[in-house]
This record gives C-alpha cells, structure tokens and sequence, in this order.
C-alpha cells in the first residue's frame, strides 16, 4: 500500500527572543526538522513526504536545503492558522486507499520500532498513536479543589499518528472544534476507536528553549 508521510511545522512554534522556528534550530549541526526526516528513513525512496510549513517560512526552508545539501524528496505545503487547517492541506494530497503517518516537526528522535508498530498496528486497525506512560503523580484540579488521580489511567501522546487515509481524510471533512488537540481527537470524534501502541521516551516534541539542548545530547548518545 502506498504511504505518505505529512511532517508538520506547526504556525505558532519559535523559540522566545528568537525569530527562528524552532523547527529550524540547529541541533547536531543541522536544522531539526532535518533530523525528523532521518527518523523515517525507513520510508526513503518508498513513501511520498510532505512537509507543511507557514507560508513565511517556505523560502527560509529553500535555503536551508541549499545550505545543508538536504536532498530528500519532498512536497512542501503551505500551512494554515492552526495545526488541523495545516494538516487537512496536506491531506488534500494524499488519495484514497493510503497509509498516512503525521508527524511534528519538532520530534527528531522517534525511533524505527514506533514508527513501525504503529504504522502495522493501523494497517489492522485503521489507525494507531503512540503513548508513553506518566510517571509523575498527577492532581486533578476543579476550582479550588485539587484531587489526587491515579495516573495508571493516563497516558502522554505522541507522534507519529497513523491512518488508513480514507478514515482521516473524512474526519478532516469536518468543522474545526477548539476540542481537536491532535489528528486522534478529530478521529474519534466521528465515534471511532483509537489504537494506541508504545511510544519511545526520547520521542521528546521540542517546545522550550532547554528541549534543544537535551535533543542534542539525545542524538550524540544515538550516534554514538
């Protein structure tokens, strides 16, 4: 079955005091988005990539590309005001009858055995996420009371999420609801089932200025 691979630059993702997205940051000596893209290398020279960044960005990543030799084939979308908007104009690309794994951008260290699980998983199921369990001690908090959770009962999402196109293309047809925090949640909402598998604890999303370093530190530990 043919697959594609939708990596998402997300509209509001830059580093405080920096101009720079963090997608663009340098870690290892290379922009981090590059180095999402070697997680899947697996899938080189047999999926579709399709990388959806904000318009403003595009001409940065073109000269990225030139800059750093970066030669894997890819699509680039333009994205939208929020990250379901970007996704569904990725998703006017891919057909019907696919595998689609969607992925963020600031997610360089998904591992080959995530990715594959779930990819297995949601050629099963129709679709798969990976999770990794809480390992703090977890409050509920409603006004002024706080109650203790049993954290066993909740698990930390990740990506990348996997689906039989056909299933999310459709979902994606409908209205954009504040509730749909990442591509599962815009799934189930029209009442389907969703797949979970185990994630990989350095599958780490990149959002505050010391994620870049302990990215870095994670990668030289891989390389090593």
């Amino acid at each position: 079955m043919e697959t594609y691979i939708i990596i998402v630059a997300e509209t509001q993702n830059t580093k405080p005091g920096s101009e720079i997205p963090r997608t663009f940051h340098l870690i290892s000596e290379r922009p981090v988005v590059m180095h999402t893209f070697d997680a899947f290398s697996m899938f080189y020279g047999k999926a579709k990539f399709l990388l959806v960044l904000p318009e403003i960005e595009i001409g940065r990543w073109k000269h990225l590309c030139h800059q750093f030799q970066f030669d894997v084939t890819h699509e680039i979308i333009e994205g939208g005001p929020t990250r379901f908007h970007s996704v569904k104009n990725a998703l006017a690309k891919v057909p019907e009858k696919t595998m689609v794994l969607i992925h963020d951008a600031v997610r360089p260290l998904v591992d080959e055995h995530t990715v594959k699980n779930a990819y297995k998983t949601a050629q099963i199921h129709g679709n798969a996420i990976p999770v990794v369990s809480v390992k703090d001690s977890l409050r509920k908090v409603e006004k002024a009371l706080s109650l203790a959770a049993d954290s066993d009962q909740f698990k930390i999402v990740q990506t990348p999420q996997v689906f039989q196109s056909q299933l999310i293309k459709k979902a994606y047809l409908q209205t954009y609801r504040e509730p749909f925090i990442d591509d599962a949640s815009v799934l189930e909402n029209q009442g389907v089932q969703i797949r979970i598998v185990e994630g990989n604890e350095d599958n780490i999303k990149i959002v505050r200025t010391g994620d870049l370093g302990y990215a870095e530190m994670l990668l030289m530990n891989k390389n090593a």
